[in-house]
């Protein structure tokens, strides 16, 4: 998927990003998530032009990263960004929805600023296929709009809506996001806010969950985090 839904944009995606994300900031908190429960294989779906792939294989060389992606074009200046730094990262073509990889060898997924994109049955897809390739101890770190902290936070998201559109966002406006996440059968282990030019980025860490119990009752996104 190209930038904001226009293959034109693409050239100016990871300056806008600089410029108005904290990018620096949320990269880092997203790395320490991923590489905290030290996974020798991590994911990256949605990896865009590979920022954060470069992030992690600096902190963490012996990594086996892969990243995925569904737009050549970005993978494209993904291995032209990742080649310069000799990072063993390997990229894949291929969508969210239909991973190209094989069930329970993975011990970290990473995502960030790629549901928001996705219709609400695509984020149940995409989700449900993170879970699939997880280890059962494994991790899942997202990082993507939340709902927005205050008035400011919220107006500064319109301009992501007008660009990506409203069917995806929304949800993600009304907070939806570690419920929708819930569904697709992970225990959420934390919730973490941060304010950017764009509106309230949201740092989620999952596991997936246990096989349900007849008769218990439907797990609550908030009182998982703060267990």
């Amino acid at each position: 998927m190209p930038a904001a839904g226009r293959r034109w944009l693409t050239v100016l995606y990871d300056p806008v990003i600089a410029a108005t994300m904290r990018e620096r900031r949320f990269r880092r908190l997203v790395a320490q998530r991923v590489l905290a429960a030290r996974p020798r294989r991590v994911v990256d779906v949605g990896c865009g032009t590979g920022t954060l792939a470069l992030e992690l294989v600096r902190r963490a060389p012996t990594l086996q990263l892969t990243g995925v992606d569904a737009d050549p074009d970005i993978l494209r200046r993904a291995r032209a960004k990742l080649a310069p730094a000799g990072a063993p990262v390997e990229l894949v073509h291929g969508r969210a929805e239909a991973l190209p990889l094989e069930d329970g060898t993975v011990d970290c997924v990473v995502s960030s600023l790629l549901l928001h994109h996705l219709a609400p049955e695509g984020k149940a897809l995409a989700l449900a296929e993170m879970r699939r390739v997880l280890r059962p101890e494994g991790r899942l770190v997202i990082a993507d709009w939340g709902r927005p902290q205050d008035p400011l936070m919220r107006i500064a998201f319109l301009t992501v809506q007008l660009l990506d559109g409203f069917a995806g966002t929304q949800p993600h406006v009304a907070g939806e996001l570690p419920h929708i996440v819930v569904r697709a059968g992970f225990t959420v282990l934390g919730i973490e806010p941060l304010r950017t030019g764009l509106g309230t980025l949201e740092l989620l860490v999952a596991r997936p969950s246990a096989p349900a119990v007849v008769g218990d009752p439907a797990p609550d996104a908030s009182e998982q985090a703060r267990g």
